[in-house]
């Protein structure tokens, strides 16, 4: 079965993330011509304490005995004519799984075009979190993994035209930088690519006449790296190259909010055990304020 076959998976657990989500994955799913496959891990609530959307601001009461009376079947079935409705014509499967929601998508990505899920947020500071399940599945995934963020607007893929990929050291095209340029290509919108970078500090100097001189030379060295990583780029895909000097989480969040995605590799390590995220990919999945894509890639 070749890659375009795949279905796009997201995860539901009947919250406003995930109905978010499921917007995103159905758009996703049109725009690339692969089927949508719903999936809900019937453990869900056990992480995430969450409620069907529906019932988020009403009487609390009842709310443990309402949380039991939802049955998987109707979290799957609602979402899924969530994203027939606004996708008519796309192919939509669903799954009920009776395992972890965490170890569920994960097995689901082994099969998967790509993973979508929601980010965790009950208003104020909590929106600014992302839940326990969603970090572990962007961590150990070994498809590309979506978490939509971007606070309660409604999902608008096209806001401002523009896909950001983060490039890091390396001097060749990543997973991360092809898909980009994929995304960047289905929506036909230039693709931003950028390389942040910092001089250290124990190379800084004092002295007038060489104070600039660290400075032009890791610029010149994170252009030359980008320049590198970005040699395959279609030849019908406007590139817009950007280095940056900054801290690299404090930048890219920054980019984040006039972007409509922020791609991001994770080298992913061949070891059971630890969160396979780097500390750039992990601040964006929590603050970043449009939708993340972390791409794996194995080392």
């Amino acid at each position: 079965m070749s890659r375009v076959e795949l279905p796009l998976v997201v995860g539901v657990d009947g919250s406003e993330a995930a109905l978010r989500a499921t917007d995103w994955a159905a758009d996703a799913a049109a725009r690339w011509g692969v089927p949508l496959r719903v999936v809900h891990a019937d453990l869900w609530e056990r992480y995430e304490g969450s409620l069907p959307a529906e019932h988020a601001d009403g009487d609390t009461e009842d709310e443990d005995a309402r949380a039991e009376a939802v049955r998987a079947e109707d979290v799957v079935d609602a979402a899924a004519r969530r994203a027939r409705l606004r996708r008519p014509g796309l192919k939509v499967g669903v799954g009920v799984l009776p395992e972890e929601p965490e170890y569920a998508l994960v097995h689901e990505g082994n099969t998967a075009a790509a993973v979508v899920v929601g980010s965790r947020g009950r208003g104020g500071v909590a929106e600014l979190l992302l839940g326990s399940v969603s970090l572990t599945v962007a961590a150990h995934a070994r498809c590309p993994v979506i978490v939509v963020r971007g606070g309660r607007h409604p999902v608008d893929a096209g806001q401002h035209g523009r896909i950001v990929v983060a490039v890091g050291e390396d001097s060749a095209e990543t997973p991360a930088v092809r898909f980009a340029y994929d995304e960047a290509r289905r929506r036909g919108v230039p693709l931003e690519a950028v390389r942040v970078w910092r001089c250290p500090a124990h190379e800084t100097t004092d002295h007038p006449l060489l104070a600039g001189e660290p400075a032009r030379l890791h610029e010149k060295r994170a252009a030359e790296e980008l320049d590198a990583a970005l040699a395959g780029a279609p030849a019908d895909l406007v590139v817009h190259r950007r280095t940056v000097e900054g801290p690299p989480r404090q930048e890219l969040v920054a980019l984040s909010r006039e972007a409509d995605l922020l791609v991001v590799g994770a080298r992913r390590r061949d070891a059971p055990f630890g969160l396979q995220l780097g500390r750039v990919a992990h601040a964006l999945l929590h603050h970043a304020a449009c939708p993340v894509a972390v791409v794996p890639q194995r080392v």
